[in-house]
């Protein structure tokens, strides 16, 4: 087990400091720090690390039960557990071929990731936004060098779905992959007939908008920020269709 020793800094309510440690676990466990079968830091060392009370341990190791991602063994320890195999969602990302496919896909997310968005800025830890900062890094080198934006963008993605501290948001979005990006199954900007450097130069505007709202914790802004830049990914699929039929 190679646990992650270095710890985020803790928001300073009890029920956040409890998430927060949760949240510490859990990506851990999801990472590969942690693998199935491997036994927890102590309860003491988890306090040591986090800066936390014993009993926001227990509450967050009671998180961690009722989620299905450990178990207490009485006298022994926390072990963590095998991810259960994922559920049927009803969606095969196979099948998202179609523009009208694509389409209805950014409606969900609309629906999901804008509330993703808002939690992330109420929960993330200080770790999360590094991570976070590094994927729009990343996605920034790339555009500016023509290279494969699609796996930073995901990254990014998903690391705001981790944020939120609902892992079903996360386990939804990584279902799907990279289908969740529209250009990873169709050229949207060329469809749009948009300016491929304008359209990169929005999207990454639009990232920074929902990435500063994290990182100032502002639920409402965070939402605002993700329902702007997915309503404005719709928005070009959509007008590609248009050209498309009018042809």
């Amino acid at each position: 087990m190679n646990f992650p020793a270095t710890p985020s800094a803790p928001p300073k309510k009890h029920r956040n400091l409890a998430q927060g440690v949760v949240a510490y676990i859990a990506d851990g466990i999801r990472e590969g720090h942690i693998s199935p079968g491997d036994k927890l830091p102590t309860e003491s060392e988890i306090m040591r690390i986090r800066g936390v009370s014993r009993t926001v341990v227990r509450e967050a190791i009671s998180h961690l039960q009722a989620s299905g991602m450990v178990e207490t063994r009485h006298g022994i320890g926390t072990f963590a557990l095998a991810p259960a195999p994922a559920a049927h969602l009803g969606i095969d990302p196979n099948t998202i071929i179609t523009m009208r496919d694509v389409l209805a896909i950014l409606e969900l997310r609309i629906s999901l990731e804008t509330e993703s968005a808002g939690l992330a800025a109420s929960r993330r830890t200080e770790g999360q936004l590094q991570q976070l900062r590094s994927a729009l890094d990343k996605f920034q080198i790339s555009s500016m060098g023509d290279g494969e934006t699609v796996t930073a963008d995901l990254q990014f993605h998903l690391t705001i779905a981790l944020a939120s501290g609902n892992r079903y948001f996360h386990d939804i979005l990584t279902h799907l992959g990279t289908n969740i990006i529209p250009r990873a199954r169709l050229n949207s900007a060329k469809l749009a007939q948009d300016d491929p450097a304008i359209y990169m130069e929005r999207v990454n505007r639009e990232h920074e908008d929902i990435f500063n709202a994290i990182a100032r914790q502002d639920p409402e802004s965070a939402r605002a920020a993700m329902r702007t830049h997915l309503s404005n990914s719709r928005e070009r699929l959509r007008r590609a269709q248009e050209l498309i039929e009018a042809s």
